[in-house]
């Protein structure tokens, strides 16, 4: 039993996340830094933000990787840039 709408709405998610995919085929994820300190992190994007208007921040990935005690989490900070951009 499928309720009112929801076929439609799956339908319409879905072709949205493949128009999205499509946009982005051929791209990669460039690392912008690494830290341990998440405080860092906060402040990093912020400054992105604001130093780099150019860069969309729907196309910034944060990694976590959780460590356990003793080890601290690690977090890995990057972009999405176009095959054409220059290294």
């Amino acid at each position: 039993m499928t309720v009112p709408g929801q076929r439609k709405r799956k339908r319409r998610v879905r072709e949205e996340y493949e128009r999205a995919a499509a946009a982005v085929a051929g791209w990669r994820w460039e690392v912008l830094y690494e830290t341990e300190d998440s405080a860092e992190v906060r402040a990093r994007l912020h400054a992105l933000a604001e130093e780099r208007p150019e860069v969309d921040l729907r196309h910034v990935r944060v990694d976590t990787w959780c460590g356990r005690f003793p080890s601290p989490p690690f977090y890995r900070v990057s972009v999405l840039v176009p095959p054409d951009a220059t290294e």
